[in-house]
């Protein structure tokens, strides 16, 4: 597949910025290894977009260095990323919250 563009949805961006500030408060600089962490794995579905599991109805892309998945869907070549959500929590609590963005 061929994709053309990714887009981070605001909800995505703000599941981002929560993690950061997560993981700022354990150690000061933590939270921005997070975000670049987390951005170089979206910047990875360029290439590898659609080769993962799908789990509530859209993509899920585990990521690299932290306990989070990321969430995305694919619409006319374009991925957009759904949510950006801490994998240590219940499933219920994961399956709700996307519920509300697809």
């Amino acid at each position: 597949m061929i994709v053309q563009d990714v887009v981070i949805l605001d909800e995505a961006a703000n599941d981002l910025a929560a993690g950061q500030t997560f993981y700022d408060q354990r150690e000061r600089g933590v939270g921005d290894y997070f975000w670049d962490s987390l951005i170089a794995d979206i910047e990875s579905l360029f290439i590898f977009a659609g080769v993962h599991v799908s789990q509530y109805g859209l993509y899920r892309m585990l990521a690299k260095r932290f306990p989070y998945a990321i969430y995305y869907d694919i619409n006319a070549e374009i991925v957009q990323v759904i949510a950006v959500l801490p994998l240590r929590r219940n499933p219920a609590w994961l399956e709700k919250k996307l519920s509300f963005r697809k």
